[in-house]
């Protein structure tokens, strides 16, 4: 067959169909979590959440009332006890005269910033340290993992309550607190699966190639880790969220001045017999966002598995 006849028969040739790009594991983890109901139900909760903390100062604009701002004459009844709801007060006023809805978004921000940075720094120092720990071995990982259980042993209240007492409460010391109590599990999780990678084939292959142990931790064995660090992370959040509110409904956590979920709970203590609302709202805002992170977090879980069952 001549040359032209071959380019006349190739002419005629049906059209082949266009390859399929392959999928990775992350489109493939987010396809699994799109399936999840119920993860993405709370995935839509927490947006809305976040989106009324970010609408805060909206609000307060819209009802005129700032998070501190006082209204003796309008917010509590001539007995001295706090409204319920109204046109006027949303979700009604505390004790001292003050909007409830707009305090409770203003501690919305207080809570979602603090669980967020304090569940990155756990993230960050935790990592590090057990990877260290893991890939060292030897009296490294002795000495690392006798520390973090020490650390797993502190109380941690009687541990805040002594920072407080010296350094104030303040947000930045409420942050540190929950920090320090939260990167000794990541750091369990991250020893664990690196030690479990460590002897795998490419970690020797690239030990071979003349790979430094600090190169070979961060380019080959902590790609392999995002996967558990993001679920832990995901459920280290509102735990963060629990914790700052149990400091913060002792006292130990934000200024007093500062609204946050723990500290209004804390204040409707003394009415809640007589404005049940006061304890109830804030009780459920809390509750709903822990939920949601939580349920979102076992999504996240079972969207990275590879072994997940297609739902």
């Amino acid at each position: 067959m001549s040359l032209t006849e071959a380019q006349a028969e190739a002419e005629h040739l049906p059209e082949q169909p266009p390859g399929v790009p392959g999928k990775g594991p992350w489109r493939l983890a987010w396809e699994r979590l799109r399936r999840d109901r119920a993860a993405m139900i709370s995935l839509a909760v927490i947006a809305v959440i976040v989106l009324l903390a970010l609408l805060a100062p909206v609000f307060a604009a819209i009802t005129g009332h700032g998070p501190q701002d006082q209204f003796p004459s309008e917010g509590v009844t001539p007995e001295g006890l706090p409204v319920g709801p109204s046109a006027t007060f949303w979700l009604g006023a505390d004790g001292l005269g003050r909007d409830l809805l707009v305090r409770m978004l203003y501690g919305a921000r207080i809570s979602l910033f603090v669980g967020i940075v304090s569940t990155l720094l756990a993230t960050v120092f935790g990592v590090i340290i057990g990877m260290v720990a893991g890939f060292y071995g030897g009296w490294v990982d002795t000495l690392l993992a006798r520390v973090l259980d020490v650390v797993l042993s502190f109380p941690y209240l009687l541990v805040a309550i002594v920072l407080a007492a010296v350094y104030g409460a303040g947000l930045p010391l409420l942050i540190f607190v929950i920090a320090f109590f939260s990167f000794a599990a990541m750091a369990r999780i991250v020893r664990g699966q690196t030690i479990a990678y460590r002897e795998r084939e490419f970690i020797e292959a690239a030990r071979s190639l003349g790979a430094g142990k600090v190169r070979t931790m961060f380019v080959d064995v902590l790609p392999n880790l995002i996967a558990p660090v993001t679920v832990l992370a995901s459920l280290l959040i509102p735990t963060s969220i629990v914790f700052e509110a149990t400091l913060s409904y002792l006292g130990l956590g934000v200024d007093p001045r500062t609204p946050s979920w723990g500290a209004i709970l804390y204040e409707a203590t003394d009415y809640y017999r007589v404005a049940p609302g006061l304890l109830l709202f804030p009780a459920l805002m809390l509750l709903i966002t822990t939920l949601a992170f939580n349920l979102l977090g076992d999504g996240v879980r079972d969207a990275l598995d590879p072994r997940a069952d297609r739902r």
